[in-house]
């Protein structure tokens, strides 16, 4: 792949979660959301020539993909008067933050949010056919989409039942983060997608980075949600309960703490 379509989708990405510099988190949240939508957009207009079915697909899943987070994230924020609280807390820590850090949090952002579409743009680059290995990617991604979807809006209504307590039901009961599984299996799918068209070693290793820095977001994500549940809802007997019986991130892989589980020493 050319320079200059590393540069053009490096500065997409900049562009598009450069929100961050209003709050912090939108970096890694709204921010997020645009840069892969537009990344996905841009893929299918640098490479309109090369465009099969399922690479409009995979373009329009990365679309659907940042829509959806974006928007549920901003609705959320309308809507949450303790999601409002949460932001108004991180804006607040973020006047304190030098501007030299937010810049650094800005490009690491970026290049793992390029990192990660690489894989179908490789594809697209080397102008490879649809293939099995492409459709059987393109449903393990847009059954993450589904699950995460699914996971945020089946958390929003439960937490407005209860407040007191976290989401247990519905896709809860097999994990305690379905949406972050979720998330996980949509990269999944992007990079599986690719593994027929990857060439020479700097495709794979980019493309390993990206997949494997998401993964590494995601269970970093399920960690620090477990502390700050772990501190809010640790005297709750139900809670506690609930946490030894259901895997924090995969649905039926035993592993229920990815932090020193503080509940066991109290």
């Amino acid at each position: 792949m050319s320079l200059h379509v590393y540069i053009i989708l490096a500065l997409v990405a900049l562009v598009l979660c450069s929100v961050g510099f209003f709050n912090f988190v939108y970096f890694m949240s709204v921010g997020y959301g645009f840069a892969i939508a537009g990344l996905g957009i841009s893929l299918m207009i640098l490479y309109s020539g090369n465009l099969t079915l399922g690479t409009i697909l995979g373009g329009v899943l990365f679309l659907t993909y940042g829509c959806r987070l974006s928007g549920f994230l901003l609705l959320r924020e309308f809507k949450n008067k303790n999601y409002k609280k949460v932001l108004s807390d991180a804006t607040q820590s973020d006047g304190s933050m030098p501007i030299f850090v937010k810049v650094m949090i800005w490009i690491f952002c970026a290049i793992l949010y390029v990192l990660q579409v690489l894989p179908l743009a490789y594809r697209l680059d080397h102008k490879a056919g649809d293939s099995w290995i492409l459709w059987l990617g393109l449903i393990l991604s847009l059954f993450g989409l589904i699950l995460e979807s699914a996971a945020d809006i089946s958390k929003s209504k439960q937490k407005r039942v209860r407040s007191d307590m976290v989401a247990t039901k519905g896709l809860y009961r097999f994990t305690r983060c379905p949406n972050y599984c979720g998330e996980i299996l949509f990269w999944t799918g992007v990079f599986v997608g690719a593994l027929n068209t990857l060439q020479g070693p700097v495709e794979w290793v980019l493309s390993i980075l990206g997949y494997v820095g998401i993964v590494y977001v995601m269970i970093s994500g399920a960690k620090r949600l477990e502390k700050k549940q772990n501190k809010r809802y640790g005297e709750s007997q139900e809670y506690r309960d609930y946490v030894a019986k259901t895997p924090i991130l995969i649905p039926f892989l035993p592993i229920y703490h990815f932090s020193k589980n503080e509940l066991e020493n109290e």
